[in-house]
Parts: C-alpha cells; structure tokens; sequence
C-alpha cells in the first residue's frame, strides 16, 4: 500500500520573479514571432524587450537584501547573485541597443534577415529584395539573458547544468547569424558548438562524480558530505576538476581558450559584445557560487589549480595579444587576460575577492560592450574594417569616436581614473589578502604587457598618418550612440567616482548557505 503524499514545492514566486519574467519574455517573443504580422515584428520585439529587462531590473532592485532559498532550494536569492542579475540586465539593456541598431550597416542589421535560408540562396536574395527581416534573434536574446540570471544563482549542479544549456544553445545560433562573412560566422557557431558540447560533457561527468560522492546535488548536502567524509578526497577532486573544465570554458580561461578569438571574429559584433559581457558575468558568477560554498572546505585542494589557470591565462592572452593584427582578435585576447585578473578574486577566497570580482564584472562588462560598438562603426565598402592596420589615422578626421576607444583601452589597460584600475586594484588587494601574491605579481605584470597593445592602438589612431584606402566612420543611430555614451561614462565615473558601486558590492558579498 503506498502511503506517500505528494507534497508541492514551495516554489517562492516573488523571489524569482526576475527570472520568471525574462523567460516569460522569451515566449511572448517566440509567440510575437510565430503570429504577428511581419510589418509589425520588429517594434513588437523592441517594445517587448524594453519592457521585460526594465520591469526585471525593478524587480531586482526590490529584492536587495533578501537571503533566502527559493523554488524548492534549487535558487539562491542572496546578495551576489542579485548584483550579478542587475548586472547582466544592464549589461543586456545596452546589448539590445546595439542588436536594434539598422543604420551602421547600409544593409540593414548586422543579422542575417533569415539565418535558415543558404548563404548566397535564391531564399536569401529574395528576403533581402523584399526587405523582409525575421526577428528571432530576440527571443533567443531573451532566453540567453534567463539562463545567465540562473546560471549565477544556481544552488545545484542540476539547475546549474540546465541554466548553462539555456545561455550556450541560443548563443551557438547568435554566432553563426551575420548578414555578412556568413560562412565565416557560421563556421565560428560551428566551432563554438563542438567545443561548447565537450565541455558541457565534462561539467556532467563531473556533477554525477560528485553525485556519486555526496548523494545530493545540492551545495549545502555536498557541504555536509564533505564534513562528513575527511580525507576521502580522491573522487572529490576528479569531480572539481571536471566542473571546471565546463566553467572555464565559459570563462575563456587557458586551457579552454582555443573558442574565443574565432567566435569573437566570426559572430556579428553586436552579439560577440553581449556574448563578451553577459556570458563572462554569469560564468564567473557561477563558479564563484561553486568555490566560495559548495567546494569551499576543499580551497586548499584546488587552489593550486586555479593558481596554474590564472597565470597561464593572463599571460598566454597578453602575450598572444601582442601579434594580433585583427582587432576584433585582440579583444579576444584581451577578454582572455582579463578572465586571468577575474580568477585572482576566486583564489582569495575572502568576502574582498567576491566584492572585488563583482565590480570587475559589472565595470569589464560595459567597456567591452562599448570597445565593440566603436568597432562596428569603422567600416569599408566590405563591411566592418578590423585590421588594425585600417585604423590609423581614426582619431584625426573622427576625433571623439577615437576618443571614447582611447578612454575605453585605457580602462582594459588599468589606467588610473579608469573603470579598469579600480577592478584591477581590488582584485589585487584581495589576492594579497588572500595569500596569492605570487599570481598578484604575474598579473601586475601581465598588466604592464597588455598596456602595450592598448596603446599601441591609441598611437595608431593618433599619431599615424591615415592612408588612402582608410575606411570611413559611420554616424550610428542614437542607439549605438547612448550605447557608446553609456559604456564610456560608466567606464570613467567608476574610475573616479568608484565608492558607491563598491560599498554596494561589499555589501552583497555573502554567500547564503
């Protein structure tokens, strides 16, 4: 006789309504999609994604504070992973303004106006004569943005897994759908795919390893199985190591790098700078929530790992940066040393190295959204004009878009009065603190090498004579204009004015457990 009664979870709605209604947006905008008029499908997804991200962000703001568990457990609505869903809301609110963008391209978007029709087909031809756009692209934007909320407040491996697939699966398809270079941009998905498949593969394998050590998936039972079994480390650590694999990936982090130059290349730009920003915030959000609570009593473990990862990191990027004549490629690089600087606050493993990383998120994100929004307008009759070499000569005849790339290099680069020194030099101070001040110096100096391809580019700009074949800059729309401002603004007023955002930080940085 079986006398087990159902019990319904204890779901918490008003703690995840953030995520409730981006995924909700998802499908209105698949519905919008499917049914609306084709003449009416643009301004209906446009209206529909304002809205969504803005009443999201109102709902985030409202939850400040909170600690608790939601949704059977399975969501953690603490302080950092709050901050980390504002932050790729505003992160996304300025990546939609770039994806709307129609007037940088003399063909319309950056997109593919049907990314199921045959580069070259007669099915392309005849979209593109007849003006017809098809608007995919924003539900599989929302759907990604979703799985970046969850990803960073996944509280088991399980939810984790399925937030990961939720943010990746629209991505491969975001990376292959350019308008132009298709095949180059579909070769980029490609690659982007496989590698992405593999290290999903390994971030299972290693969820059912420490399944098969713990019994739960869930952090705080794997916390206790730990306690409960000293010493019995052995598949404990195959386990981390095979999460990490699936996590670093995301992160772009050496070994796993080998993705990230060819898809930033490939992908239309506007999705290469919400890939760049969004993804590297909820990846390393996710792994901080790993390390920091559910393999916390293994630190000294994996440490020594993360301390091989992140200097091979920063300085394969840095170096490898240097002989870059794409700059797109460069900033490839440059997101790979960076994702080195970012590993320093999950060594600390101290409430500064979670801070500190938050804000280097939150500030990394937004010059990376606006470094690729410049390179979207420096154009040639083929399109966009990323050989470094065609950029010479920018900042005499378009001086405040040279500018506003000079401010941003300079943040990547951890000049004072930037955005990028103030990241850096938290990150550092909790390395130290932390007892990682071998990796604190590697990083200083890898610093001072990627300074020299940052500034190599601003002396391009400035101080070389412009040839004859020198491409020109396109006046964008106000939406890639306000997204340039934005990005350069929040770049400097957190380089000069940078307390408020990091007391916020500071008091979000605890883990609920």
């Amino acid at each position: 006789m079986i006398t087990d009664v159902f019990t319904a979870p204890d779901i918490k709605y008003a703690l995840v309504a953030p995520l409730l209604i981006v995924l909700g947006g998802g499908v209105l905008s698949v519905l919008i999609e499917a049914f609306a008029p084709r003449r009416l499908r643009r301004s209906l997804q446009l209206v529909l994604v304002a809205v969504v991200l803005l009443v999201a962000l109102f709902q985030v703001v409202r939850l400040a504070g909170t600690n608790e568990l939601a949704a059977a457990g399975t969501i953690a609505v603490d302080g950092p992973g709050l901050f980390m869903q504002g932050s790729i809301l505003l992160v996304a609110m300025v990546s939609a303004l770039l994806i709307a963008e129609r007037h940088v391209d003399p063909a319309g978007d950056a997109f593919a106006p049907s990314a199921g029709a045959l580069p070259g087909s007669a099915d392309e031809r005849a979209f593109t004569e007849q003006g017809w756009l098809q608007t995919e692209i924003w539900p599989l934007f929302l759907f990604c943005v979703g799985g970046m909320m969850m990803f960073c407040t996944a509280n088991d491996l399980l939810t984790m897994f399925v937030a990961l697939e939720v943010m990746s699966l629209p991505l491969y398809l975001m990376a292959g759908m350019a308008r132009r270079r298709r095949l180059l941009s579909q070769e980029a998905a490609m690659k982007y795919f496989l590698l992405g498949a593999y290290s999903s593969g390994f971030f299972v394998f290693g969820a059912a390893m420490l399944y098969g050590f713990s019994g739960s998936i869930n952090f705080n039972e794997i916390v206790t199985a730990m306690a409960a079994n000293p010493g019995q480390n052995g598949l404990l650590i195959a386990a981390t190591g095979l999460l990490f694999v699936g996590l670093l990936f995301k992160i772009g982090a050496v070994p796993f790098h080998q993705w990230t130059p060819d898809v930033y290349q490939g992908s239309p730009t506007p999705a290469t700078a919400f890939m760049a920003a969004g993804v590297k915030i909820a990846a390393v959000g996710a792994l901080l929530r790993l390390c920091y609570v559910a393999l916390g009593g293994l630190r000294w473990d994996w440490r020594p790992l993360m301390w091989a990862v992140a200097i091979a990191t920063m300085l394969i990027g840095a170096i490898v940066a240097l002989t870059q004549t794409d700059i797109k490629r460069m900033l490839a690089y440059s997101a790979i040393a960076n994702a080195g600087f970012m590993l320093i606050g999950v060594i600390a493993t101290n409430p500064s190295g979670l801070s500190g990383t938050m804000f280097y998120l939150l500030a990394y994100g937004f010059s990376t959204l606006g470094a690729f929004a410049i390179v979207s307008l420096v154009r040639d009759p083929a399109g966009e004009a990323t050989k470094l070499s065609q950029w010479a000569g920018l900042g005499k005849t378009s001086p405040m878009i040279a500018g506003a790339m000079a401010i941003l290099l300079l943040a990547f680069a951890g000049i004072p009065l930037t955005s990028g020194f103030t990241s850096k030099f938290a990150v550092f101070s909790a390395g130290i603190e932390g007892g990682a001040t071998p990796v604190v110096i590697v990083a200083v100096i890898a610093s001072a090498i990627a300074a020299f391809f940052y500034v190599r580019v601003i002396v391009l700009m400035f101080f070389t004579e412009r040839g004859d074949d020198a491409p020109a800059v396109v006046v964008p729309s106000s939406l890639t204009a306000i997204a340039i401002g934005v990005a350069v603004a929040v770049t400097v007023i957190l380089g000069v004015l940078p307390q408020t955002v990091l007391d916020l930080a500071d008091k979000a940085s605890t883990f609920i457990r």
